[in-house]
């Protein structure tokens, strides 16, 4: 919670909107530890294991973590529901995600055999440049929109 909150009040006092924090800043500190797990399994040869890292970790937190957030939230409130927007922040991470899993098995699995190129990981790490760039570009661009509607 305090975490959250610091990076809130960071967000405002910088003007940061927060689904930027959230997709930088948070999401690189939640993700070090895995990052650094799933590199060294890879390094060791034990790329099955990592690669099982990768799609596992995430899997439990969406699954786990959103499932106990919500049961949380309806103990709180008193609601069995809650409501969820799917906003353009959300939206573009699927996007991404998908085009990069049907890449995965489509590369990996299909035309390799089950072996991954050298240049798959470069090409993985320039999509994910360009999934922060367009996912900026868009917050900024939305955030602006806000505000010029706030006048």
């Amino acid at each position: 919670d305090h975490l959250v909150n610091l990076l809130g009040y960071v967000g405002v006092v910088c003007h940061i909107p927060g689904s930027i924090m959230g997709m930088t800043i948070l999401a690189w500190g939640n993700s070090m530890g895995d990052l650094s797990a799933d590199v060294t399994m890879a390094r060791k040869g034990l790329a099955n294991m990592a690669m099982t890292a990768c799609f596992a970790g995430p899997v439990f937190n969406i699954l786990i973590g959103l499932g106990l957030g919500f049961m949380g939230l309806a103990s709180e409130t008193g609601n069995a529901e809650a409501t969820v927007k799917l906003n353009q922040d959300i939206l573009v991470g699927l996007v991404f995600l998908m085009i990069n899993s049907i890449g995965l098995i489509v590369i990996g699995g299909c035309a390799m055999n089950g072996k991954l190129p050298r240049s798959y990981g470069y090409a993985t790490i320039l999509f994910y440049l360009i999934y922060i760039t367009t996912s900026i570009v868009l917050a900024v661009k939305e955030n602006g929109n806000n505000n010029n509607n706030n006048y």
